[in-house]
């Protein structure tokens, strides 16, 4: 038995001298099941500033570890783990937020979840490795940060959140979270605290769902089950979730990067061989070994050469192994030759002489071999890729294309376009030939053979399943016609993802021109006919056409202007037809927070007032210049609220940019335009074909031309009521503008959530 004991004790001693070299000596290297690893440590002298670990004897459960500046309900946060490299992150749990009504509908309990981090600042909540599910009936839930306190608003912000709505529990289904009884969202970078805030929206009632829970946690931890929207709060065992939070080297607003850090007193990498890396989640930095090393960059020769021969698979050598410092030479050994990193790669070796008589006696043979084998290839391959563009010619629906516009023999021969042609016009889709890209796809500019400068979208996947409703989009695009709408050339269907090609406008975006820098001067007349342009597109895109489409994605980097500033919505990829006897469709949500319509981000329900409501937010960009997804007022309102609320105290001078003024009383008019557009009630916004006219009367000749009430009080399409302003801006009445919005509201018309 001696000599057992001889044989262990070396490779324990190696063991803990291996563990000893992650954290500083004479500190603890473990509480409970958790490696607690410098720069975290556990007491004096043993962690750097802000990484403290509180080791904690609990009653029954021995010894757990807590972050001790953190915070959830005034209790200490519990560490599952911690590591220090390849990814600086601790896991740790965190009680669920809810809030619970009962069968009448009041709030009987709540808890925000609101969670604080320490005060250095060294974590952040990873936007990686976490995601916001909120679960409930009617549950309406916002992830925010900082403080909520209006004297301070700039300290506290909005940063995602979600909708959950049903009819009862059994419409929603175990594993799938897509909005009914359940949804999920991502969340952005560098936040350093949270707290959940729910919608004071009327409870569906306590036999649908008792309470609202909303929690930031772990991706592919959380599985949706409809049994837990019957979930009930127990203080006795409070319902936990795992988070991972993001760490790195940071001094509060003194972080710095790798470049200033290395100078620096205080520099974290003290390993001979450890590098520098920038955090990836807000400013600050981290360490890690050098290819080649493992262990702790953050102490004295903490990062040890790893030995790469004692675990050939790990490092690909098949071979004769050699270690070497940071580093390892495989090569296959004599007698053999080949590739000694796969394997089986290396072979034995055929003698020299052998090799020169067999390729001198059968070196013309070989060659003919040789010829004919690439051309064999060469035909084979061009069949296969003629195989491949004629599935994907049927599986994007082409025969169905052909059909729908063969009744066009223009259109028809114009619609279809080869590949072969989009990648002789871009190059190949050369990067230099990429203009840029979007939610929907990247867009090349190309020559085609007829010599159209045409820019060619490269859309992202499309789903299957809606390919006959993209194919029927096509082939009424492919007959729009009109000056305000670029012009759509044509298709190819001969990739995995269909392309599309449109005429090319050569002044970019509205968007661009309203605020990039050096801004540019644009004139009152010009913006009231650009604004008239884009309200004629839209008008004849829901009136003027055999079947409706619905835009659904209406922004200012969706609207190109030529030399001319002639004003073309573009962008088709998200847009929906509607057929006439229909007023409008339910489908998934999509466009851009900040232009999009609350309630069909809400209810999902999509009709032609949405792209009212779009419309009527690129209108205030336009009066004021400014960006309506980062805007915030000093009170942290949106674009559009504030918009509102200046308009109705009369002080809308505030926010207009100081070239519409020369506008004079026609800006009141196209304000109030904006107001009656981006009114949260669908059914009270105008019509495009009466935004329309209301442009076109104020390019009349009379310059001032009111819209009354009763300008349009009476027409074949409804009626369009609007407000009555004084002459002066500065004396706006508020009658019938005044409004006052909901937290929910200002969250919708925000447009801080991302896209």
């Amino acid at each position: 038995m001696a000599w057992i004991f001889l044989v262990l004790l070396p490779l324990a001693a190696s063991a803990a001298t291996a563990s000893c070299s992650l954290v500083k000596p004479g500190c603890q290297a473990r509480c409970g099941d958790v490696d607690i690893l410098y720069p975290f440590g556990i007491g004096a002298g043993c962690f750097r500033r802000g990484f403290q670990i509180a080791c904690n004897n609990m009653t029954g459960g021995g010894e757990k570890p807590f972050l001790t500046d953190a915070k959830m309900r005034s209790e200490p946060i519990l560490v599952r783990n911690l590591t220090v490299t390849p990814r600086a992150q601790v896991r740790v749990m965190v009680p669920v937020a809810y809030q619970c009504f009962d069968a009448t509908g009041n709030k009987t309990s709540s808890f925000d979840g609101q969670l604080r981090v320490n005060p250095v600042g060294v974590y952040r909540i990873s936007d990686t490795a976490n995601e916001l599910f909120v679960l409930g009936c009617d549950a309406f839930v916002y992830a925010g940060r900082g403080s909520r306190r209006r004297q301070n608003p700039e300290s506290y912000s909005y940063f995602s959140g979600c909708v959950a709505y049903c009819n009862s529990t059994k419409s929603a289904r175990d594993r799938k979270c897509n909005g009914v009884g359940c949804c999920r969202v991502g969340i952005p970078q560098a936040l350093l605290d949270t707290r959940m805030t729910f919608g004071d929206w009327p409870h569906a009632g306590m036999d649908l769902s008792p309470c609202n829970h909303a929690f930031i946690v772990e991706r592919n931890h959380y599985v949706f089950q409809a049994a837990d929207l019957k979930r009930t709060p127990d203080p006795a065992k409070p319902w936990r979730m795992p988070l991972r939070l993001d760490w790195a080297i940071r001094n509060g607003s003194n972080s710095l990067s790798c470049p200033l850090a290395r100078e620096s007193p205080g520099y974290a990498c003290l390993s001979k061989h450890s590098e520098c890396a920038n955090s990836t989640n807000g400013m600050g930095y981290f360490c890690k070994c050098k290819e080649g090393y493992e262990g702790n960059p953050y102490l004295d020769n903490g990062c040890t050469d790893i030995d790469e021969c004692k675990q050939p698979q790990s490092h690909s050598c098949f071979g004769k192994c050699t270690n070497m410092d940071g580093s390892f030479d495989c090569r296959c050994p004599r007698g053999f030759q080949g590739n000694a990193t796969k394997p089986l790669g290396c072979v034995k070796s055929i003698h020299t002489g052998l090799i020169i008589g067999l390729s001198v006696s059968s070196g013309p043979t070989i060659l003919l071999l040789f010829i004919g084998s690439k051309i064999i290839i060469r035909k084979l391959k061009h069949q296969k890729e003629q195989k491949l563009r004629q599935r994907f010619f049927n599986e994007n629906r082409g025969q169905l294309l052909q059909q729908l516009v063969s009744h066009r023999s223009d259109i028809a021969e114009r619609m279809l376009i080869p590949l072969k042609e989009l990648k002789k016009a871009t190059n190949n889709f050369h990067p230099t030939r990429k203009l840029g890209g979007g939610g929907h796809g990247t867009v090349y500019k190309g020559i085609l053979s007829d010599l159209h400068v045409v820019a060619i979208k490269k859309s992202n996947i499309v789903v299957k399943s809606e390919i006959n409703e993209f194919i029927n989009e096509v082939a009424i695009l492919s007959q729009i016609n009109h000056r305000n709408i670029v012009k759509l050339f044509g298709c190819c269907l001969e990739t995995e993802v269909p392309l599309l090609a449109y005429e090319f406008i050569s002044n970019g975006t509205l968007c661009d021109y309203l605020h990039k820098t050096p801004l540019r001067s644009i004139p009152w007349q010009d913006i009231l006919r650009i604004a008239a342009e884009i309200g004629k597109a839209l008008a004849y895109l829901h009136s003027g056409v055999s079947v409706p489409v619905i835009h659904r994605d209406i922004k200012s980097t969706n609207i190109l202007l030529d030399d001319a500033l002639t004003a073309k919505v573009s962008d088709f990829g998200a847009s929906r037809h509607i057929p006439r006897d229909q007023t409008g469709i339910t489908t998934a949500v999509q466009g851009t927070l900040g232009y999009l319509d609350p309630m069909y981000f809400y209810c999902g329900r999509l009709t032609e007032k949405s792209d009212v409501y779009s419309f009527g937010v690129v209108l205030v960009e336009l009066l004021t210049r400014k960006m309506p997804i980062t805007y915030r007022s000093s009170k942290g309102d949106g674009l559009v609220a504030q918009f509102i609320e200046l308009l109705s105290g009369g002080k809308l001078e505030e926010i207009l940019d100081p070239q519409v003024m020369e506008g004079g009383s026609q800006v009141e008019e196209v304000a109030a335009l904006a107001v009656s557009c981006t009114k949260l009630r669908a059914e009270e916004r105008p019509t495009m074909r009466l935004v329309e006219m209301t442009l076109e009367a104020l390019q009349g000749p009379k310059e001032r031309i009111r819209v009354r009430g009763d300008l349009l009080a009476k027409t074949n399409e409804g009626s369009y009521s609007a407000m009555r302003y004084t002459s002066s801006i500065r004396r706006t009445s508020s009658e019938n503008v005044s409004r006052q919005y909901s937290q929910e509201e200002e969250y919708l018309l925000s447009g801080s959530y991302p896209r």
